[in-house]
């Protein structure tokens, strides 16, 4: 038997071993809970619905977010009632549609890379309009629940160039015209 096949194989029988083997061909049973749970959570989110968020999406108390607005990342502590009910408010009346680009599971963790498209969501008070993030979610297995450890957002899902690029990482902003 070649390498390729056994490590095919190997691979097999580690993720029926971790009970994410695919049920009827489909993706496995984890994976599809946590991007169901993910797209509901997040459209509940990006309605300023808060306690619907926080009902379906648990946050591990080592969370880590890296936001789309970029700085320091946060952290779960920093996660107050207080901090939650002002991020509900800050997300208003949109609709979400979300696209799984890649998803990897084990037993205990599972790695979500998707596009979320927010469609005519009022965000920090800006007139509607559509947002559209890459987002990277860990989730980690606590028990019989499904925790999420990490979250990275950007807004590049429509590219920028090396040079903005560049500038980006050199800290140089530039603002809008009209915010000038």
């Amino acid at each position: 038997m070649s390498t390729s096949r056994r490590n095919v194989l190997a691979a097999g029988a580690a993720l029926a071993a971790a009970d994410l083997a695919p049920a009827a061909g489909g993706p496995p049973r984890e994976i599809a809970q946590l991007t169901r749970l993910s797209e509901q959570g997040n459209a509940a989110l990006m309605r300023g619905d808060i306690a619907r968020y926080m009902e379906l999406v648990k946050m591990a108390p080592d969370f880590t977010l890296m936001s789309p607005f970029g700085g320091e990342p946060s952290h779960g502590a920093s996660y107050t009632p207080e901090r939650m009910q002002s991020m509900g408010r800050f997300f208003r009346n949109g609709d979400l549609q979300q696209e799984v680009v890649q998803a990897w599971g084990t037993a205990d963790m599972v790695v979500l890379a998707i596009i979320e498209r927010a469609l005519h969501v009022e965000v920090g008070g800006l007139p509607a309009q559509d947002w559209t993030l890459r987002v990277t979610l860990v989730y980690r297995r606590h028990g019989s629940e499904w925790h999420l450890v990490h979250r990275h957002a950007d807004p590049l899902a429509a590219g920028i160039s090396l040079q903005q690029a560049a500038a980006l990482g050199r800290g140089e902003r530039q603002e809008p015209a009209a915010a000038r």
